[in-house]
């Protein structure tokens, strides 16, 4: 069984495989941002954000495996690191990817800078 379970006027019930815009009106799924608390500005891009990052003390760390080999063993995705701290950072190279799971990570690791929004 899967779906949405919903409550409405004192009755829960299951909804099996809702669309995408019932499950949005029931406050099943909400879009997520992460937003630049000290500029109040929300991250769009990869480039914007690791601006961001650089600022705070990350560096894009890049594998000593994949750049042996040309980049063809190269992960999918993109790694920044705190020389400070044992802190990592992974995201999907592609930011249509880079979801509510990424954006808490960056959260926890630089709780000052960044909080994630309901958009």
């Amino acid at each position: 069984m899967s779906g949405v379970w919903v409550f409405r006027n004192g009755v829960v019930k299951l909804v099996e495989n809702p669309p995408a815009a019932a499950s949005n009106a029931a406050g099943g799924i909400r879009r997520k941002a992460l937003l630049h608390t000290p500029s109040g500005e929300v991250v769009a891009s990869y480039a914007s954000l690791e601006r961001k990052l650089a600022a705070l003390g990350w560096e894009r760390y890049y594998s000593g495996a994949a750049a042996a080999a040309g980049g063809a063993m190269a992960a999918p995705m993109l790694q920044f690191h705190k020389r400070s701290s044992v802190d990592l950072i992974s995201l999907p190279k592609d930011f249509a990817q880079f979801g509510s799971v990424h954006m808490y990570d960056i959260v926890v690791k630089n709780r000052d800078a960044f909080r994630v929004i309901d958009v």
